[in-house]
């Protein structure tokens, strides 16, 4: 075992058909001293039931009002007994092997402050949809890229304790995009990378997908890009931010940009052109102003190669 001590960082809300899976993965891990902390932020379904299941010693739940996800998420650091924190999500499922990969390479390189990794992404009721890799691997290459896009999957993110305090921890004020913002800032306090294993399936639900930055709009975007370019949210962009998730963050909004968010990977990653329709129409049923889902149904009658081309202009930035 590693000389560092490791916490398992697991928030939760409202994640009652999904947190049994993800805690058995964590349970069943090939390394197996590790503190694991669950913060219950304010459940009112199930979870907090099917938390009190548990018996293993390993396991501190910490029950709370509900505080939001930052919050949540600074507390549980702070809070944490380990030197090493490896994140994990509600409604994910952690591969066997993913605690043991990621403590020996930290163990082996001291001078890295953090270390990613791949995934497969599955839809809410756990379909294979496709693999998820990072945009850099090697320190050099995410210090290149990392204006350009978040280079890291959140869930998949093991790092040193001391480092994130040093780097500030999840900004508050930077809505949406916190891990982004914080993962810049560590880049002053040491080295970083992923490793080229996939050690996580990454479930996309309504309830917790980060919202499709392309439904955000412009502006979110915009805000986004200058923040982590400047390595801060202004007091004028986090007050604009405030306000646009509030206005956007309601249940049918979320509802349609899930199903819109799957019938993209059914249209470029994962080819299927009926399952595609049949999300995008679960889409403009939720929420029908957003002409997205639209362009997209009629998109999912070209021929794939056109659609390719179109999907590889849709990446271009605005």
């Amino acid at each position: 075992m590693s000389s560092n001590s490791l916490t398992v960082l697991l928030p939760t809300y409202n994640a009652g058909p999904y947190i049994k899976e993800a805690v058995d993965s964590i349970l069943a891990q090939t390394y197996t001293d590790f503190e694991f902390l669950i913060i219950d932020d304010g459940s009112t379904d199930e979870t907090a039931e099917i938390l009190k299941s548990y018996s293993d010693p390993r396991i501190t739940v910490v029950s709370q009002q509900n505080k939001g996800l930052i919050t949540t998420l600074n507390e549980g650091i702070l809070a944490s007994k380990g030197d090493i924190i490896a994140r994990m999500d509600a409604d994910d499922v952690c591969l066997p092997d993913r605690l043991a990969l990621q403590m020996d390479f930290l163990d082996k390189n001291p001078d890295y402050v953090l270390v990613g990794a791949e995934a497969d992404i599955m839809d809410k009721d756990g379909n294979y949809l496709m693999p998820l890799i990072p945009i850099a691997h090697a320190y050099e290459e995410i210090q290149a890229k990392i204006d350009e896009k978040v280079p890291f999957i959140h869930p998949c993110v093991t790092f040193r304790k001391d480092a994130v305090i040093k780097a500030g921890l999840y900004p508050k004020n930077a809505l949406d995009f916190e891990d982004h913002l914080l993962w810049k800032k560590l880049l002053a306090v040491g080295k970083v990378c992923n490793l080229r294993d996939r050690v996580l399936k990454v479930r996309f639900n309504p309830e917790s997908v980060t919202i499709d930055e392309r439904w955000r709009g412009k502006v979110f975007i915009d805000i986004r890009r200058r923040s982590i370019h400047n390595g801060y949210v202004s007091n004028e962009d986090a007050a604009t931010l405030k306000k646009m998730m509030a206005e956007q963050n309601f249940k049918e909004y979320r509802q349609a940009s899930y199903y819109a968010m799957i019938a993209k990977k059914h249209l470029w990653n994962n080819p299927n052109s009926k399952l595609a329709r049949k999300n995008l129409a679960e889409s403009i049923k939720h929420y029908p102003k957003n002409m997205v889902s639209y362009l997209l149904y009629a998109f999912s009658y070209l021929p794939g190669g056109l659609r390719k081309y179109i999907y590889n202009l849709l990446k271009k930035p605005y």
